[in-house]
This record gives C-alpha cells, sequence and structure tokens, in this order.
C-alpha cells in the first residue's frame, strides 16, 4: 500500500443497529433511522446493511429508483420477486444485482420459517440515470474464492461476475490462515472499501476483525494477510467521486 494511501477503519461495534423484531440490521453507512454525517457514503458506495432476517418473515413491496443494487447471501434462502415478473430464490454463493434505473419494485423473504437468512444488501450510485431497470443473478464457484480473489462484479456485461452501471469491482476471498495476496485497483483514482465477513485479516499496518470496514483511498494496491484459518473478505473497488449527472 502507497505510504501516501488515507484510511478509515470502521470497527464492526460502531456501526448503526435496528433491531425491528424480525429483522436485525447493522448499517455501515447511515440508513434509515441511523443518520451519522461522517458516515453518509464511501465514494459511490452509499448502503452496506449487514441483515439478519427471521424464519418466513421479509421486505414486502416496496420501490427504488436510479441505484444499483447488490444482494450477497451469507446463509439461508431468500425468496425475491419484482415488477419485472422475475422470481427466484438467491442463496449463499450467489449475487444479485438490481439496476433500479426508472423504477422498480420487489420483495425479499426467507424462504425458511425455521433458520435465519443473513445476506449484505450494499446500495451504488450509478453513472447513468433513467436507464431501463434490469435484474440479475450468478451462481458462483466457491471454490474459485480459495487463497484468491473471485471478481463478482464489474462494469462489464462480458466479465466475470455479475455488472452494474459504474466503474466498480467487487472481490470475494476466503483464506488460509498466514495466506497473504495483493490487490490492484482498476481504475486511476479509486478507492476499496475492504470488509471483513469472518475472522481476521491485516490490510497494511491495519488489523481488522469479523465485520470491521476499512475504506482506503489513494492507493494503487492493497496488501492482504489473513490472520485466522477460513477468513473472508469481501473487497469493493468504487469511484470516489459522485457523479454529476
Amino acid at each position: 500500500m502507497n505510504t501516501t494511501a488515507n484510511i478509515i477503519l470502521h470497527k464492526a461495534n460502531t456501526r448503526g443497529y435496528a433491531n425491528h423484531g424480525w429483522l436485525e440490521s447493522y448499517h455501515t453507512f447511515s440508513f434509515a433511522g441511523y443518520q451519522n454525517p461522517e458516515r453518509t457514503h464511501f465514494g459511490v458506495l452509499r448502503v452496506l446493511n449487514d441483515d439478519r432476517v427471521s424464519g418466513g418473515m421479509g421486505f414486502g413491496n416496496h420501490p427504488h429508483d436510479n441505484m444499483e443494487i447488490i444482494s450477497i447471501p451469507l446463509e439461508g434462502d431468500l425468496q425475491h420477486q419484482d415488477s419485472m415478473g422475475n422470481t427466484a430464490v438467491i442463496r449463499k454463493g450467489d449475487i444479485q444485482i438490481m439496476s433500479a434505473g426508472t423504477g422498480i419494485s420487489h420483495s425479499e423473504y426467507n424462504k425458511n420459517k425455521d433458520e435465519l437468512a443473513k445476506f449484505l444488501q450494499i446500495w451504488i450510485f450509478p453513472n447513468k440515470r433513467n436507464v431501463d431497470p434490469r435484474y440479475d443473478q450468478l451462481t458462483l464457484n466457491l471454490e474459485d474464492r480459495h487463497n484468491r480473489l473471485q471478481q463478482v462484479l464489474s462494469p462489464n456485461a462480458d466479465d466475470e461476475g455479475v455488472w452494474i452501471h459504474q466503474d466498480a469491482w467487487f472481490h470475494l476471498g476466503t483464506f488460509d490462515q498466514d495466506f497473504g495476496t495483493t490487490y490492484s485497483l482498476k481504475k486511476e483514482g479509486n478507492g476499496v472499501y475492504a470488509f471483513v465477513l469472518k475472522g481476521s485479516f491485516q490490510i497494511g499496518e491495519t488489523t481488522l476483525d469479523t465485520r470491521d470496514g476499512l475504506g482506503i483511498t489513494g492507493a494503487d494496491s492493497i496488501s492482504i494477510k489473513a490472520l485466522t484459518e477460513g477468513a473472508e473478505i469481501l473487497l469493493m473497488e468504487v469511484p470516489m467521486q459522485l457523479p454529476r449527472i
């Protein structure tokens, strides 16, 4: 990591929290009843919610527009329906994307009545407004992220993973203890937000534990080392300038 890089550390226990009975949600950035003027976004990364949905419960039909909405299931099964006629189930190993564009409505429910569903809900500001709404999901090969950063999202429809209307790249990795690697940024001026799903990592000189987040700007690459066996991480490379559209 460049010596001139800037970092911002968000420890897991400093996130916003909401308990709606059927839903427990941790908010890295301001969302709904959690409003923190120092945590409104990281570049075009607007929302990073860590959600736990009780059995048989979920989000009723509700609208969105002009946002790229990504869901990454961590445990259990989520039943999806939307105004474009899509009906699908997503589970761990899948990634789901909705380009809300001119407007879309959808619902997400825990398909199972006897177990929790856990997933990340991520919102990205798009670089184009009022696009045609779009839905996609993809089942990923979990073996492809063992001691490797598996690309799961990009700006390119013909690239690995799903694609969105933004110059953003997401990678997931699961690492053996003491395994290290380097992530090189794809686009000059972008930043990286690292979010630890499980275990502990060292990124540069910073130690991160489960559900800690670290924003990095001013770097062209970052070094990553797993400190625990089976440690899992999500890297989100995003533009730091909000789109002027």
